[in-house]
């Protein structure tokens, strides 16, 4: 079946077999790798992309109904050399240790700022909790999201995440 769909604003129209997940089709026919596979089952966040405005797990969403979609995936975060102000907050806040989860967790956190502009610590966490961090325990994660913010001084708070 033929799909046609814009990944970080570029227009694709490609052959795409009926039972493609959106996540292979990402990697395997787009060569956008950084979208990553953990539990392929949607539990973990790994492959979390932006489908028309809503973060997805890739994984649990076929090709063929992205078809005439917008998507966004990590490689659209960066421009050129420099990364993006999220990407950054991670940076600077330790948020990123092995690196799996950062691309769901930064598309995750992308939505969330893109729909509420100054979240909470709660909505913070309400955002990430589909995804599955195993290194940082999440700590740095919301700070650096809070930092985004501008409301730094809420990392009291997060002593019991």
């Amino acid at each position: 079946m033929k799909i046609r769909l814009t990944v970080n604003g570029l227009a694709y129209e490609r052959d795409c077999a009926e039972h493609k997940t959106l996540l292979r089709f990402l990697r395997e026919d787009l060569g956008l790798i950084g979208t990553k596979e953990g539990c392929g089952m949607g539990e973990c966040g790994a492959c979390t992309v932006i489908l028309n405005g809503r973060a997805v797990n890739s994984c649990m969403v076929l090709a063929v109904e992205a078809d005439g979609a917008a998507i966004a995936t990590i490689e659209g975060e960066a421009s050129g050399p420099s990364l993006s102000d999220i990407q950054k907050a991670f940076q600077r806040n330790h948020a990123v240790q092995c690196g799996f989860c950062t691309a769901g967790m930064v598309m995750s956190v992308k939505e969330l700022l893109s729909t509420t502009p100054g979240p909470s610590v709660d909505q913070v966490k309400d955002a990430i909790e589909g995804n599955f961090c195993r290194c940082t325990g999440y700590t740095q994660i919301i700070e650096a999201v809070m930092e985004l913010t501008g409301h730094p001084e809420t990392k009291g708070e997060l002593e019991h995440v």
